[in-house]
């Protein structure tokens, strides 16, 4: 049987890249087959070397909410290319970008503009630390923010797929420093900040978790945070990298109506290029150099053609308003879901927030990482290999989430429930 091209690229690739790929999901270990080798994209659409063309679900991992090669932005990038690009310098789209992410969220006062969520988290805790003259952080089990060494502790989405608690590499002394609480359970709050409270730079959290799958928080919970963070003076952070422009313009922050002192943002941001974005309280944010004593570089920061896209893709957001639409569509995608499943008798919990959403292969409700952890990953994977036989294809991992954007179209949906109606037979 013939190798598919494919199959002849990743082997190739492998002689040069670790692993084959450059961030380990892509390498479709945790559903047990090869990795795709992407030619183009278009709309609501990628299609391989093969010429295979897939539905996706995946999106960039939620970058592309208006599609693939929206040509507002690749418009936006061509022009900006013939001027250079990167000039190592301060450019006009840089300003411009900031003005617009501070226009949607009111909580952010000053910001700093990077290359990626990892950076944008790492720089973020220093920041915090810098600030409060403390050391130890609190995160959540199962969420992840990038993988800077304090933050790379019980983490989500690739390392949860890849069965790594930690990672290699992170000295003990370091990692002693993040304290582990459970995602939604604000008891497990109160348990470390009375034996730590003083000790505690940051407590940094996704607001709606998504690195464990789509984890929604119950209510009162960011609210508690916010309230303890008052209380022991630590600085609340939001990483709203995934949720950010994703479930409205202001984020989980403007749906929940909570304000953090910290925000890191990237994916829609950068149109689909890279970008990260951490910024907040103008108090806070002084303490950066040139202003104060917390150093934090880069040569690509503020990129001009990375800004003119992320202009592009956010005025496309603001102007058009696409979000009641889009979330109406992935509703009625998730509805189709749980009727298909319902009707075969398959356990499945699904989790949605706007156009966010994760199956999880589970009988019970699924609220933290504990519980995420307790899904058939194996049926998952039986699942995932069908969908995308059927040309949808899903995150290959039962702890990634699926988005929506608004280039998926009423026969896209179909098509995708066709094939789950398929699965259960």
């Amino acid at each position: 049987m013939a190798l598919s091209l494919s199959k002849k690229k990743y082997t190739k690739a492998c002689r040069s890249i670790v692993g084959g790929v450059n961030s380990p999901v892509r390498a479709f270990t945790a559903v047990g087959t090869e990795p795709l080798v992407i030619e183009k994209a278009k709309g609501a659409y990628l299609y391989d070397v093969d010429s295979n063309r897939y539905i996706d679900y995946i999106t960039s991992w939620g970058a592309l909410i208006l599609g693939h090669a929206r040509s507002v932005i690749t418009k936006s990038i061509n022009k900006a290319t013939v001027n250079g690009t990167s000039y190592g310098l301060s450019s006009e789209p840089e300003y411009e970008l900031a003005e617009l992410i501070k226009k949607a969220f009111p909580s952010i006062e000053l910001l700093r503009l990077v290359n990626s969520g990892t950076e944008a988290t790492m720089s973020t805790v220093r920041l915090a630390r810098g600030y409060t003259g403390r050391n130890k952080i609190i995160k959540f089990e199962g969420c992840y923010h990038g993988h800077s060494d304090s933050l790379l502790v019980k983490a989500g989405s690739g390392v949860a797929t890849f069965s790594v608690p930690g990672t290699a590499g992170v000295p003990a002394s370091i990692a002693a420093e993040t304290l582990i609480a459970s995602y939604n359970d604000i008891e497990t709050v109160r348990l470390l900040v009375k034996k730590y409270g003083k000790d505690i730079a940051c407590i940094i959290v996704e607001p709606i978790a998504a690195n464990m799958g789509v984890i929604p928080p119950k209510k009162g919970f960011l609210q508690e945070l916010r309230n303890i963070a008052d209380q022991i003076k630590a600085v609340l952070i939001f990483d709203e990298v995934i949720s950010g422009f994703r479930v409205a313009l202001g984020g989980a922050q403007k749906l929940y109506n909570i304000k953090p002192d910290l925000t890191m943002l990237g994916k829609i941001v950068g149109g689909g290029l890279p970008v990260g974005v951490f910024g907040g309280k103008r108090e806070i944010m002084e303490y950066l150099t040139p202003l104060g004593p917390v150093y934090q570089a880069g040569t690509l920061s503020g990129n001009p053609v990375v800004a003119s896209a992320g202009v592009a893709v956010l005025k496309y957001l603001i102007q058009n308003k696409p979000y009641s639409k889009l979330n109406k569509r992935t509703c009625e995608l998730i509805a189709g879901f749980r009727e298909v499943f319902q009707r075969a008798n398959i356990d499945v919990q699904i989790n949605q927030i706007g156009s966010m959403f994760t199956v999880f292969f589970s009988k019970d409700t699924v609220t933290d990482y504990v519980t995420a952890s307790q899904s058939d990953t194996l049926k998952y994977a039986v699942f995932f290999k069908h969908m995308l036989k059927s040309g949808v294809l899903l995150p290959p991992s039962q702890f990634e989430t699926a988005f929506l954007s608004i280039a998926h179209a009423d026969h896209d949906i179909q098509k995708t429930l066709e094939a789950v109606e398929a699965f259960t037979r």
